[in-house]
């Protein structure tokens, strides 16, 4: 199984695939989406874009995104929310199914504490993933949804 995990953010989006293989985790891919434009329309546009190429390369079975999010004001709330829905969409349109995990699930999937600190995160990503340096901070959080999910889908009575 092959899993999209996604943070979506309203300046930079991490996206990353794991693949499960038995009992050990790969990383096929992962990187950071800058949006790009003047406006709100265009900036959308490019993360839509570059999530679709990111899915067409990648070939994802399932994705995942983190559900809750937290802004500092309310207009920061909703472009977040723009770009959490352009990540759904891009989801559905290449017909993956996606789930959606809170911070605190995605912390004790992969550190086994829920108030984990991010840079524990992005140390476990880079340990249970095997990699040779630690991933950039949105696209740790992105490999970490990932985990999560394949973690979760393991586990008798697992929520689909």
């Amino acid at each position: 199984m092959r899993v999209l995990g996604i943070d979506p953010g309203s300046n930079a989006t991490g996206y990353g695939v794991v693949a499960v293989e038995g009992s050990s985790l790969r990383r096929l891919g992962s990187g950071t989406i800058r949006t790009r434009g003047d406006t709100l329309a265009e900036r959308l546009a490019h993360l839509q874009r570059e999530l679709e190429r990111a899915i067409a390369a990648l070939a994802p079975d399932a994705a995942a995104l983190e559900s809750v999010f937290s802004a500092k004001n309310p207009r920061s709330a909703l472009v977040l929310g723009h770009s959490r829905g352009v990540a759904l969409a891009a989801c559905a349109f290449a017909g993956l199914g996606t789930d959606e995990y809170t911070p605190a699930q995605v912390k004790v999937a992969v550190t086994g504490y829920g108030r984990a600190e991010k840079s524990q995160v992005m140390k476990m990503v880079q340990r249970l993933l095997g990699l040779a340096m630690e991933p950039a901070s949105d696209e740790a959080d992105a490999l970490a949804v990932a985990i999560c999910h394949a973690l979760s889908r393991r586990r008798p009575g697992a929520r689909a």
